[in-house]
C-alpha cells in the first residue's frame, strides 16, 4: 500500500494506529485550501469505445451458453476521470465500463499498458476501473477459467477492446486536465430498484433494516460533479440496481439502463455525437451495492418485467428515472467541505482470512474458504432471468449432509465444508486445476476525492453487506457515514458478498457468495484495516500478489470463423430487402445487405452504419450504430455457412424532420488469408414525414 505525498506529509507527525478518529481528521476531512484562481483541482473527463465482438461470441451477464451475440443495439464505452491536488500533486483515475465485471485479468492488464505509457503515473494504488454490470456486454474478455468458459472460452479480440478503450479513456482524461473545481450532490430515488431477495434480506437484524424502511431497497444517489472554470465537463453517478434490464432473451450488444443513462444526458441532453471525438461532457453511472437491487420492479419469478411488460421500454424507463434524479442532485451539488484526493490499496487471500470474532455476528472467529459456488447460484436468480440452464436446481437449495455422504462436495476438507455450510457446492472454484478458476487475492482499495470515500471492492455486496463495510470505513475515518460509499464491481469480479445472516437462506446471492458464510466478515476486517492504517499513515504494503493470468492455457471453444463469401447471387453490398418508399414517425425502416462478419473489424471509434439526411444534393449522419433507435442485426443464410446477412433496423423517433433518407452500412470481407477488405453498401432513398 503505497503512500501518495500528501499522505507522507500528513503522517510526518508519526500518528499512531490508536490515534483512530484524530488521525483520520487529518487525513480524511482536511479543510479545503482554495487556489487564488477557485480552481482547487486539475480535472479531466475522457470516454473510449470499448466495445468486442457484436456476432458469434457468447455475452456476459447471465452466464448462459445460448446467448450468443446477434448483433448491436449501443455501443459500450469507458468512461474516465482523472482528478489532481493542484497543491500536492496528488491525483486519482476513476473510470466506470459499460460492462458486466471488471474482471481482474483485464484490471492487471490495464495496468501494465498504464505503466508503459505513463511510467508511475498510474498505478493500481491511485487507479480505480470498475463495471456498470452491464448484463449485455461482449462475453470471454476474462482469463479467469469461471468467466470465460461461461462464455464459450476466452475471446482475445473482446478482451482486447476492454483494455484499449479503458487505457484509451484514461489517456483522454488526461491530455483534457485543466484547473477545475468538484461539487457533491445527493438524492433519492425509490423507483428504478426492488430487493429480488427479500427473504434474505428478512434475516439481518432490525437495526441493519432500520436504515432501508419499508422498501428493502437502497433509495440513495450520489453525484460528483466536475467542472472546469464555469463549464461543467463531467458527471459520476453512483446508484444501485442491477443491469438486467433487457434479460437474458437480448442477444444485442447493449449497455442497458446505466449506459442508456449515459446516453440520456451525453447525447440528448448535451448534444453530444461520440463518434465526432472527445464530448464536452461525461456522464458515468457508476454502481455500488446492488447485489440484492433488480431493476425488474415486478420480482417475478422467471418473468422479469416492471414497470410494464417490455423489457426494452423497461430499459429506458429505469434510465430515465436514474438520469433525472441524477440531473436534480447535480443541479443542487454544493462545494465540499474538505479538499485534495487519496488512494490507497492492499490485496487480500480472500480464500483463506483468519477473522476476529468483533466481525462476526456471533463474535466467535472465523475463516473464509477457498472460491466455490453453490446451487443456488447455477439455479441463477429467477427475477432477473427467463430462464435457467440447470432447472434442477433452486435458489434456497440446501444439503448440509451432503459431504458426509460422500455427495458432489466429498473431495473438498473439512474445514472447508464448515465455512461454506449449508452451501450445496456444485463447483469448488478455487480449488480445481489446473490453477483456481476464480480470484482467490484480490485488491481492496480506499479512495478520496475531497468529502467523498469509496471503499472499493471486486464484488456484488447487498445492501445489508455495503451498509455495514461503509460503517466500519466511515467510523475508521472519522467520517459521516453518508460520505462513505460502497464502490462494487471494482478493480476485478469475485461473485457475491451477502451478510452472514442473508447467506443461511441460500438464494442466489448467496450461493455465489463464493468464500463462504463469513465473506462479509473478512471483507469487514480487511476494510477496517486499511482504513486505520490509511488514518494513522500506516503502511500495510501490497500484500500477497494476485495470480498472473497472463500464464497458462486460454481454452476458447468457439469453431474458427471460415472466409467471408457474399450471400448466394450477390456482391458484398448488395441490397438484399429494401426499405419501403415511405414512412411515418414511430415506424420502423429496414434494409437487408450481403454483409461480412462484423468481427472482421469492430469499427472502434466509429461505426457499422449510418443513417443519412439528404440536405440538397449532400447527405449528412443523423443516427449511428450507437444510437437507442438503431439495431444491427446478424445472421446467417440457410444453408450458406460463410456469408452473411446483416440487417440495419431504424425506429424513427417521434419529431425527426421531415426529408430524404437513406442507410449507408460499411463492411469488411476477409479473404482466406486473412486480408480485409472494405466495402460499403446504401439502402435505396425513402422519406420520412
Amino acid at each position: 500500500m503505497a503512500f501518495s505525498r500528501r499522505s507522507m506529509l500528513v503522517g510526518s507527525a508519526g500518528v499512531a494506529l490508536a490515534g483512530g478518529v484524530a488521525a483520520a481528521a487529518s487525513a480524511v476531512a482536511q479543510p479545503l485550501r482554495r487556489e487564488a484562481d477557485g480552481q482547487d483541482y486539475l480535472v479531466g473527463a475522457g470516454i473510449a469505445d470499448c466495445t468486442g465482438a457484436v456476432a458469434g461470441q457468447g455475452m456476459m451477464g447471465y452466464s448462459e451458453l445460448d446467448q450468443v451475440a446477434s448483433g448491436l443495439l449501443m455501443r459500450t464505452w469507458a468512461r474516465a476521470y482523472i482528478i489532481v491536488d493542484r497543491v500536492t500533486g496528488d491525483r486519482v483515475a476513476f473510470v466506470t465500463a459499460d460492462i458486466a465485471c471488471l474482471f481482474q485479468s483485464v484490471h492487471l492488464a490495464v495496468l501494465a499498458r498504464l505503466a508503459q505509457r505513463f511510467g508511475d503515473l498510474y498505478t493500481e494504488r491511485n487507479v480505480n476501473l470498475n463495471a456498470t454490470h452491464n448484463h449485455n456486454s461482449c462475453g470471454g474478455t476474462a482469463r479467469e477459467y469461471a468467466y470465460s468458459l461461461a462464455a464459450s472460452g476466452f475471446q482475445q479480440n473482446s478482451h482486447d477492446a476492454e483494455v484499449d478503450g479503458i487505457v484509451n479513456a484514461i489517456a483522454a482524461a488526461h491530455d483534457r486536465l485543466a484547473p477545475g473545481s468538484l461539487l457533491l450532490g445527493r438524492g433519492e430515488l425509490h423507483d428504478a430498484s426492488a430487493n429480488r431477495s427479500r427473504v434474505a434480506y428478512d434475516l439481518n437484524p432490525p437495526e441493519d433494516k432500520a436504515a432501508f424502511p419499508d422498501t428493502a431497497i437502497d433509495p440513495m444517489l450520489t453525484v460528483l460533479r466536475l467542472r472546469q472554470g464555469g463549464k461543467d465537463i463531467g458527471a459520476i453517478t453512483w446508484f444501485a440496481t442491477h443491469g438486467t434490464s433487457l434479460t437474458d432473451h437480448n442477444t444485442l450488444i447493449a449497455a442497458d439502463n446505466k449506459g442508456y443513462a449515459s446516453y440520456r444526458w451525453e447525447h440528448d441532453e448535451m448534444g453530444v455525437r461520440y463518434l465526432d471525438g472527445q464530448p464536452g461532457f461525461v456522464a458515468a453511472f457508476a454502481q455500488t451495492n446492488a447485489g440484492d437491487m433488480t431493476p425488474n420492479l415486478n420480482i417475478s419469478p422467471w418473468y422479469p418485467s416492471g414497470p410494464t411488460e417490455d423489457n426494452r421500454l423497461n430499459c429506458s424507463l429505469i434510465a430515465e428515472r436514474q438520469f433525472l434524479a441524477a440531473r436534480t442532485a447535480f443541479g443542487s451539488a454544493q462545494a465540499m467541505r474538505s479538499g485534495g484526493v487519496d488512494a490507497v490499496v492492499h490485496y487480500v487471500n480472500m480464500g483463506d482470512v483468519a477473522i476476529d470474532g468483533a466481525y462476526t455476528p456471533d463474535g466467535k472467529p472465523a475463516r473464509t474458504a477457498p472460491a466455490m459456488m453453490g446451487a443456488a447460484a447455477a439455479a441463477t436468480s429467477s427475477e432477473d432471468n427467463w430462464k435457467t440452464q440447470l432447472p434442477f436446481l433452486q435458489e434456497g437449495d440446501t444439503n448440509p449432509l451432503v459431504a458426509a455422504l460422500g455427495g458432489l462436495d466429498a473431495p473438498i476438507e473439512q474445514w472447508m465444508r464448515d465455512a461454506q455450510s449449508p452451501k450445496l457446492i456444485v463447483a469448488p472454484l478455487g480449488i480445481l486445476p489446473p490453477r483456481p478458476w476464480a480470484p482467490l487475492t484480490v485488491a481492496i482499495q480506499i479512495m478520496r476525492l475531497g468529502d467523498l470515500v469509496l471503499a472499493s471492492g471486486p464484488a456484488e455486496y447487498t445492501i445489508v453487506s455495503g451498509l455495514r463495510i461503509r460503517r466500519v470505513v466511515a467510523r475508521a475515518l472519522g467520517v459521516p457515514v453518508e460520505n462513505v460509499l460502497l464502490q462494487g464491481y471494482a478493480n476485478g469480479y469475485n461473485g457475491y458478498v451477502t451478510t452472514p445472516e442473508e447467506y443461511v437462506s441460500q438464494q442466489y446471492e448467496g450461493g455465489e457468495t463464493l468464500y463462504g458464510r463469513w465473506t462479509l466478515s473478512a471483507y469487514m476486517q480487511e476494510f477496517d484495516r486499511l482504513a486505520k492504517a490509511l488514518a494513522a499513515r500506516i503502511d500495510l504494503g501490497r500484500g500477497p500478489a494476485p495470480l498472473d493470468w497472463t500464464s497458462g492455457l486460454q481454452p476458447n471453444l468457439l469453431a474458427g470463423v471460415p472466409a467471408d463469401v457474399p450471400a448466394a447471387g450477390h456482391a458484398f453490398g448488395d441490397v438484399i430487402t429494401a426499405p419501403d418508399a415511405a414512412y411515418a414517425s414511430g415506424a420502423t425502416a429496414a434494409v437487408e445487405f450481403a454483409g461480412a462478419h462484423p468481427n472482421n473489424d469492430l469499427h472502434t471509434g466509429g461505426t457499422y452504419f449510418e443513417v443519412q439526411r439528404a440536405s440538397g444534393s449532400a447527405w449528412s449522419r443523423v443516427f449511428d450504430d450507437n444510437d437507442w433507435c438503431t439495431e444491427l442485426h446478424w445472421s446467417r443464410p440457410d444453408g450458406q455457412d460463410a456469408a452473411s446477412i446483416i440487417r440495419i433496423q431504424w425506429t424513427i423517433p417521434e419529431g425527426t424532420a421531415s426529408g430524404r433518407y437513406r442507410i449507408e452500412y460499411t463492411g469488411d470481407s476477409r479473404d482466406a488469408g486473412g486480408a480485409l477488405s472494405r466495402f460499403t453498401g446504401t439502402s435505396p432513398e425513402f422519406t420520412v414525414g
